[in-house]
């Protein structure tokens, strides 16, 4: 069930340029929304600081403010003019006072086991599962990859699409990094620390990230958020073959078609197209969005 007063995100990571993926997901956000009542916050998860550029912040800024999705926290102009609390780079300390939330309670410890060894332990087309080799060996942390100490144990929720779900994350993935040896902080941990200190009640992300909502709402829990977000997970763009598209396949950003000549409406119908959402391509209004979900 949506929250009565409820907060959505949209949350590109800012280590490339929007394309129709990214817009499809923002269909979804924007329409979903405004169906429900939630607010919209834009969140740009540049926790990647090796793959950072400014030039894709910046493109990112200018496309939403070209296809007309306006959020209602964490505008395009706030970005612009400096720092603000839904840009990642700018919430270390938050993630500071969370890691030694963890700390303290015994639940964070060092590895030094790399990603390639972890992997080379699953079996093809299975996630990798940490086995917690280092779990007790107490290495310091400087240096060091940091893991979360997960019990067994399972996690439910209610997918506000694809209805009952069950996962138990110490048996998907194991003892999860939340942050990696150069220091920075990983997608699992930065997500759900933003999403509880913003009040996120309402997550809309492709199904490509499904399995990480356990983990997700463990963690969230482990942290002292009481209650966890309501989840949307929707379809992905995918190709003839069913499968997803590749980064490669979206070679052409949002700004490529704009430059092309393309209109906002167009664009925004050929990701709605794209994503089985109208049955036909078709110039599409940001306000007509809500029609395509009630």
């Amino acid at each position: 069930m949506v929250p009565v007063k409820s907060r959505t995100r949209f949350a590109p990571s800012v280590t490339g340029h929007l394309h129709l993926g990214h817009l499809m997901n923002a269909i979804h956000v924007w329409g979903l929304a405004r169906t429900w009542g939630a607010e919209v916050a834009l969140r740009l998860e540049d926790h990647d600081r090796r793959r950072f550029r400014p030039e894709y912040e910046s493109s990112i800024l200018d496309d939403l403010d070209w296809l007309g999705l306006a959020p209602d926290l964490g505008r395009t102009f706030e970005f612009r003019t400096g720092s603000t609390p839904w840009r990642q780079s700018s919430a270390t300390a938050r993630y500071d006072r969370a890691l030694v939330h963890l700390a303290e309670r015994g639940l964070v410890y060092a590895c030094d086991c790399s990603r390639a060894a972890v992997g080379t332990e699953a079996a093809p087309g299975e996630e990798p599962r940490y086995a917690g080799t280092c779990r007790d060996r107490g290495l310091p942390f400087d240096g060091h990859r940091l893991r979360v100490r997960l019990d067994p144990g399972s996690e439910t929720f209610d997918d506000l699409r694809l209805g009952r779900q069950e996962q138990r994350p110490d048996q998907q993935c194991g003892d999860f990094a939340i942050r990696d040896a150069n220091g920075d902080w990983t997608y699992q941990f930065a997500v759900t620390v933003d999403d509880m200190s913003q009040e996120i009640s309402l997550v809309i992300r492709g199904e490509d990230l499904l399995a990480s909502t356990g983990r997700q709402i463990r963690l969230a829990r482990l942290l002292g958020r009481d209650r966890a977000p309501a989840y949307y997970h929707h379809p992905l763009v995918v190709g003839a073959d069913g499968r997803k598209l590749s980064k490669r396949e979206f070679a052409k950003g949002i700004g490529d078609l704009r430059a092309e000549g393309r209109s906002p409406g167009s664009v925004l119908g050929e990701a709605a197209y794209l994503g089985g959402l109208i049955a036909q391509p078709r110039p599409l209004a940001v306000e007509e969005t809500p029609g395509l979900f009630r």
